[in-house]
């Protein structure tokens, strides 16, 4: 009998973007949690680890010379420079989950999402921007946090702005007032996308079945 085996596609790149304090870590974290087959790509930076932070784990750690030379070395998928340190995506891992018939969870800006949407490997793009409900709620939400000094909330407020102006470049939009509602519909999306017919390498196997075992019951 035909059958198409769970594992028959091609991996999904997940994008999520949104300016800080839209929700988008939250929903990351929401969306491995209801599947964790899906990879979260660890970026690499040159920032400071925080408290509590370990190598490979939150980030790849690495010095601005190691960083460069590993954008020379074309090892990065995409990078860009955030208030004063780079951050980017090693591709090797993405690479390898994708041919394995993995999906890729990136929580990146704009700037990370265009480089990988022009990459080789943009055909396997699917992109949501999260949008705060107002720009007062994305203020609080930043200040609740209680992480930030009053400069780096208002550089992060400031940088916002720019951040929400790249909305219509993405292939989702949804507006995070309710998180668990947010959370149903990134599910959503995600669901569709792995049922793209161009997604699916094993239908034509399937559809050969099929039309074998029509051919055999004649």
């Amino acid at each position: 009998m035909a059958e198409l085996s769970k594992q028959s596609r091609r991996g999904i790149l997940i994008i999520l973007s949104s300016p800080s304090g839209a929700g988008k870590s939250t929903l990351a974290k929401r969306l491995m949690a209801w599947d964790p087959s899906i990879q979260f790509s660890v970026s690499a930076t040159t920032r400071k680890p925080r408290e509590g932070e370990e190598h490979g784990r939150e980030y790849y750690f690495h010095t601005r010379e190691e960083f460069q030379e590993m954008v020379e070395n074309d090892e990065m998928l995409e990078h860009a420079e955030v208030f004063g340190n780079f951050y980017g995506s090693p591709k090797k891992k993405v690479v390898e989950a994708l041919d394995a018939g993995h999906d890729v969870l990136f929580d990146i800006d704009w700037q990370g999402g265009q480089q990988i949407r022009n990459s080789m490997q943009g055909d396997d793009v699917v992109s949501v921007f999260v949008l705060p409900p107002s720009i007062a709620e994305l203020e609080r939400r930043l200040r609740g946090r209680n992480q930030d000094s009053d400069e780096i909330i208002e550089g992060r407020m400031s940088r916002s702005r720019d951040e929400i102006s790249h909305w219509a470049e993405y292939d989702f939009v949804l507006v995070n007032e309710d998180v668990d509602q947010a959370e149903a519909e990134v599910k959503a999306i995600v669901m569709a996308e792995r049922l793209r017919r161009s997604r699916q390498t094993g239908l034509n196997d399937l559809v050969r079945g099929l039309n074998a075992e029509f051919e055999a019951m004649k």
